[in-house]
C-alpha cells in the first residue's frame, strides 16, 4: 500500500503534539478531582483555570464566558434546546438548510414539540447574506443559528452582518463555528456573537471535548442538572486532560494562524492549477470566500462514492461531503440547498488540506484523480 495522504482535515486533524503532551499529566500522576477542596486538587482546577482563559483569548472573549462541553454536536443541541426551552412563548428559531445535521436534527426536535422553526435556502454560491435573513426574520424570532463555515463547500458567511440583523429584531445569533474556530480569526464580541460552538478534534485537539460560548448575561437551560461544574450548567465531572489538550492545540494554531493560512492556501493553489491542466471536466462547488484548503469538486457523470473508494486503494483519504454522513449515499443536503445539478451532485467529493499536508501530497491526489477520469 501507498504512503497514507490525509487529505480529509474538515473530517478530524491530527493531534498536537504538544496538547498531546500537555494532556499526559492530567491521565497518569495528576488526576485528583478539580472540585475537591484538598491539595491534590489544586492542579486540575487550576489546569481548568487557565485552559478557560487561554481558549477565551482566542476567540475574544472573557473566561467566565467559555463552557466546556463533549464537542460540537453537544454545544449545538445546548444553544439551540436550552434558548428555546426558557422562551414560555415558544417564540420561533431561524436557521439554514445547509447546517450541519447537530444543528437541523436539534432544530426539528423543536418542531415536534411544537416550536416553529424557518429554514433559510442559501444563495446557489453557498451564502446566508444579511438580505436573505431580513425576509425570514420577524420580531417573533428568539434566536437565529447560522453556522461560521459550511463543512462540505467551506463557505465562510457574513456572520457580522447576520448578527446585526438579528439584534435589529430581537434575536439572539448562535453559530456553529466547529470548522471556522482555530482556522480563520473569530472574535466573538467584534462580531456581536451571542453563542458560538467549537469541537477541538477540528483543530488539532482531541476528541470528545469542545466548548460552548455563551455571551455574558445570557441565559439559557442548564444542559444537565446534579453538580455544580462549569458554573451551575453542566453537571458532571470535568475532562480535564482533555480540555488542557484543547487548550494548548487551539492556541497554538491561533498563534500560527497567518502562516497556517499562506501554506494550506498554497497547497489549494497549487492543486487547483494541476487540476485545471489536467483536463478533467469539474466545477468548484461555493464562492470565493472559503475555508483554506477545502475543495468540493463535482465531477459531472461520476459516482463520488467510486472515486473516493478507488482512491483509498491508493492510501488516499478524502470524503464524499460531511464525515458525519458519510454511509449516506444519497445526495447531500448541502448541495440540494445549493441546487446543484443532479449529474454533478452524484460526482461530488470533498478534499480538504491541512498543515501537515505537502505539495507532494496534492500532486499524487491529483495523479490519482488522472488514472480514475482518464482510463
Amino acid at each position: 500500500m501507498s504512503r497514507l495522504i490525509y487529505a480529509d482535515n474538515a473530517a478530524t486533524t491530527q493531534m498536537d503534539i504538544a496538547a498531546f503532551e500537555a494532556m499526559k499529566p492530567f491521565l497518569t500522576n495528576e488526576y485528583g478531582n478539580a472540585s475537591q477542596p484538598y491539595a491534590f486538587a489544586r492542579k486540575p482546577k487550576k489546569a481548568l483555570q487557565d485552559a478557560r482563559e487561554i481558549i477565551a483569548s482566542c476567540i475574544g472573549a472573557t473566561p467566565e464566558e467559555i463552557i466546556f462541553t463533549s464537542g460540537g454536536t453537544e454545544s449545538d443541541n445546548w444553544a439551540i434546546k436550552g434558548s428555546a426551552l426558557l422562551n414560555a412563548n415558544k417564540h420561533a428559531t431561524i436557521t439554514s438548510a445547509f447546517e450541519h445535521h447537530a444543528v437541523l436534527h436539534p432544530c426539528q426536535a423543536l418542531e415536534r414539540s411544537g416550536y416553529p422553526v424557518a429554514y433559510m435556502w442559501p444563495s446557489r454560491e453557498g451564502y446566508i447574506t444579511a438580505e436573505i435573513l431580513k425576509e425570514y426574520i420577524t420580531g417573533q424570532t428568539h434566536l437565529t443559528s447560522v453556522m461560521f463555515a459550511n463543512n462540505e463547500i467551506g463557505t465562510v458567511q457574513p456572520i457580522k452582518e447576520l448578527c446585526a440583523v438579528a439584534h435589529e429584531n430581537g434575536s439572539l445569533f448562535h453559530t456553529d463555528a466547529v470548522q471556522a474556530v482555530g482556522h480563520i480569526p473569530v472574535d466573538v464580541h467584534d462580531l456581536g456573537i451571542d453563542m458560538l460552538s467549537a469541537s477541538a478534534h477540528k483543530f488539532n485537539g482531541p476528541k470528545g471535548v469542545g466548548f460552548l460560548y455563551i455571551r455574558n448575561g445570557l441565559k439559557v437551560m442548564p444542559y444537565s442538572d446534579g453538580g455544580a461544574q462549569e458554573f451551575g450548567l453542566r453537571a458532571g465531572t470535568e475532562n480535564v486532560a482533555g480540555i488542557v489538550g484543547m487548550a494548548v492545540a487551539l492556541k497554538n494554531n491561533c498563534d500560527t494562524l497567518e502562516e497556517n493560512t499562506r501554506y494550506v492556501a498554497r497547497l489549494e493553489s497549487r492543486f487547483v492549477s494541476l487540476l485545471e491542466s489536467s483536463g478533467i471536466k469539474y466545477v468548484r462547488n461555493g464562492g470565493v470566500n472559503r475555508l483554506p484548503g477545502l475543495l468540493s469538486l463535482s465531477f459531472p457523470g461520476a459516482d463520488g462514492e467510486a472515486v473516493l473508494h478507488r482512491l483509498d486503494l491508493k492510501g488516499i483519504c478524502i470524503s464524499t461531503g460531511s464525515a458525519c454522513n458519510s454511509k449516506n449515499t444519497e445526495v447531500s443536503h448541502v448541495l440540494q440547498s445549493i441546487r446543484l445539478d443532479d449529474n454533478y451532485a452524484k460526482g461530488t467529493v470533498r478534499i480538504s488540506l491541512g498543515k501537515s499536508n505537502t505539495e507532494e501530497d496534492v500532486e499524487t491526489i491529483l495523479k490519482a484523480l488522472m488514472k480514475i477520469f482518464h482510463t
